[in-house]
């Protein structure tokens, strides 16, 4: 299972993230929990200084930027292959 964070204050790019890692996930039919974090300590926490910022699996993949649907597709993908090895 992947654990995905989608990091940001509740802004345009930090929305269509979450919209965009969950159609990701449903056309792949991925195994994954999203969790929004909007605290700002905890997102400082990640060494992010722009958002929004995308954790997966505990380790930071993006930051002050939205990936395209291609990109974030390869992201999880190979996150999940590692996850199983």
């Amino acid at each position: 299972m992947l654990d995905i964070k989608v990091l940001g204050s509740g802004c345009a790019n930090c929305i269509n993230l979450e919209k965009l890692c969950r159609e990701v996930i449903s056309e792949n039919q991925l195994d994954a929990a999203i969790e929004k974090v909007t605290d700002f300590q905890e997102i400082m926490s990640y060494g992010i200084l722009s958002t929004p910022g995308l954790v997966v699996n505990g380790k930071v993949v993006l930051s002050g930027k939205l990936p395209t649907k291609s990109t974030l597709t390869n992201w999880l993908m190979n996150s999940l292959a590692e996850k199983n090895n």
